[in-house]
């Protein structure tokens, strides 16, 4: 029999019958509205096209998330211009409170934890639950366990975990639903497990409605903390640690929250072909763990996709959508000429890099040959633009200092801008505006990414490494440009080197002269890279997926 999901809070549709199974979904971060700023990057661009598709899908599904005071942050600039960081208080008017409250304990004192409630026809989602700490009854520390998204306090992380995870299990019980699947899109909820665990009295039960996502392709990358801490906090909802280790495997004292979660679940995925078989070699030498299949991840495409361009496409006209590209521009340029005063050109073939700023995605992989790159940009004979946008973690100074060493680069290039607040409006006008989308991850660190699908669906074309998603779409000169795969044993300097030549060699032998001088194959090719994004990189498809793989 099929447990259906919280009959007060109903979805607007007759769920369809291929997916009646419920599912609950649980995320840290869901990105479903510029207007709603609960995330910070791709982790929460992907739930938020997962939530919208299985909306259009009419899906048996909830999303379960956190209502961040401060959001991630908010990203401006200093007086001299390098990137500063702000906390801001948001309030919505449009989340309706569920009148749901209850109580998890950490550190053996009751936090209040508030439900609130997206409708889903505010932005076309299935129904989202968002739980808060900044509650009356709460003091200071209690409340700002929901302030910041990714807390670099780790006692304030677990904290948040804890709300997630036992605090969304409670929900769902409050709500009086009993979902088939619990979902967790990464392990960040992973404490649902251990409340499940005490409800249903044995592990078969649990592991019956315990499936994970993992978007980490390095065992290093994954969450770990003391044991003893965790369960100081109470993150394990009171259980002994002996019944922990016995649960999970875990003897010694480090816990691994994504091997918990793959020892507590039915199945688990990858995000996409290759990050599966990353991540069946990384984790199959750990005993205990369920299948690890694939679910490449996708983007919703009736949210991101600009519909004059894409009635070109259905219609196959090339010049259609160059026309349209150029127009799509302007917004763009108009942006980037508020933010850093300078005037891009329309007609001018542009480069864009944009996502969340870490050392392994590269940001700066051109301008690390900066006489290679001034030629680039100083020469007239095909002239080219370069805008680089996003958020770097607030505390990862690398990263930061690669932001502003940029900018100030910029300032020797009219036609070089980086520009600031990578949200989803700005994710989506450089999407629009872009001609090439570069994106330079270290080979095989990327577990899947995701801005190159919604670039691709707006005509831009995918200039990359081969890694992530890409290598399930690239037909290098045929849909895309690849830069040829470094070998592996390579010292770093050599790998980037071998890169950074590549990409300078696609961008001025091929790239540049087919935009300019063959105007009807750089339409052919971006015509062939929308159709074949939009033929499986959809987020209905990915959706519908994870009901026959998954749930």
């Amino acid at each position: 029999m099929i447990s259906q999901l919280p009959s007060q809070f109903p979805a607007p549709y007759t769920i369809d019958d291929r997916f009646k199974t419920s599912v609950a979904y649980f995320s840290m971060e869901i990105a479903v509205d510029q207007a709603l700023k609960t995330y910070s990057g791709g982790l929460g661009f992907l739930a938020g096209s997962h939530m919208r598709s299985a909306y259009e899908l009419k899906q048996n599904l909830i999303g379960i998330s956190m209502l961040w005071k401060y959001g991630y942050y908010d990203q401006v600039r200093k007086t001299d211009n390098s990137m500063d960081v702000q906390f801001r208080e948001k309030i919505y008017s449009f989340l309706q409170d569920t009148g749901i409250e209850f109580t998890v304990d950490v550190y053996q004192t009751p936090v209040r934890v508030k439900a609130y409630y997206l409708e889903p026809n505010t932005f076309q989602s299935v129904p989202l639950f968002f739980l808060t700490t900044d509650v009356d009854g709460n003091d200071s520390n209690t409340r700002a366990i929901s302030y910041r998204l990714y807390d670099n306090d780790v006692r304030m992380k677990i904290a948040q975990c804890m709300i997630l995870g036992i605090g969304g299990a409670k929900l769902i019980d409050a709500l009086g639903a009993s979902p088939d699947v619990y979902h967790l899109n990464e392990a960040h909820a992973l404490s649902a497990a251990f409340y499940l665990y005490q409800k249903a009295g044995t592990i078969k039960k649990v592991r019956q409605r315990l499936v994970f996502t993992t978007h980490t392709p390095e065992e290093a990358g994954n969450e770990k903390h003391d044991i003893n801490l965790l369960q100081e906090m109470g993150f394990f909802g009171g259980l002994s640690l002996d019944t922990v280790r016995e649960l999970t495997g875990m003897q010694d004292n480090v816990f691994n929250h994504s091997l918990a979660a793959l020892r507590l679940s039915r199945h688990a995925n990858g995000v996409s072909k290759l990050h599966g078989e990353v991540a069946r070699q990384m984790w199959g030498r750990f005993d205990g763990i369920c299948p690890i299949t694939h679910v490449t991840n996708a983007q919703n495409q009736r949210y991101w996709t600009d519909s004059e361009i894409e009635k070109a496409r259905v219609s196959e006209d090339g010049q259609a959508v160059a026309a349209r590209k150029i127009e799509l521009k302007k917004p763009l340029f108009r942006l980037v000429a508020d933010q850093v005063g300078k005037l891009f050109d329309p007609n001018v073939l542009t480069l864009v890099w944009a996502r969340r700023f870490a050392t392994y995605k590269r940001p700066d992989l051109l301008s690390q040959d900066i006489k290679r790159f001034s030629q680039l940009l100083s020469q007239t004979d095909y002239p080219v633009q370069i805008i680089w946008a996003g958020k770097p973690y607030p505390l990862d100074y690398g990263s930061v200092h690669v932001f502003n060493q940029l900018y100030y680069l910029s300032h020797l290039y009219p036609n070089m801008a980086v520009v600031t607040g990578y949200e989803l409006g700005l994710s989506k006008l450089l999407k629009d505006g872009a001609d090439g989308w570069l994106n330079t991850p270290i080979v095989n660190r990327e577990a899947s990414g995701t801005s190159g699908m919604t670039a691709a669906m707006n005509g831009a074309v995918n200039i990359s490494t081969n890694d992530g998603w890409v290598r399930e779409f690239a037909r290098p000169g045929e849909n895309s440009f690849l830069v040829p795969t470094a070998d592996p044993l390579l010292p770093d300097h050599a790998r980037d080197e071998h890169d950074r030549d590549g990409l300078f060699d696609l961008l001025e032998n091929e790239i540049l002269p087919m935009y300019y001088n063959r105007p009807a194959d750089w339409q052919a090719l971006v015509l062939r890279s929308m159709n074949d994004v939009n033929s499986f990189f959809g987020a209905n498809r990915m959706a519908s997926e994870y009901y026959e793989k998954m749930y």
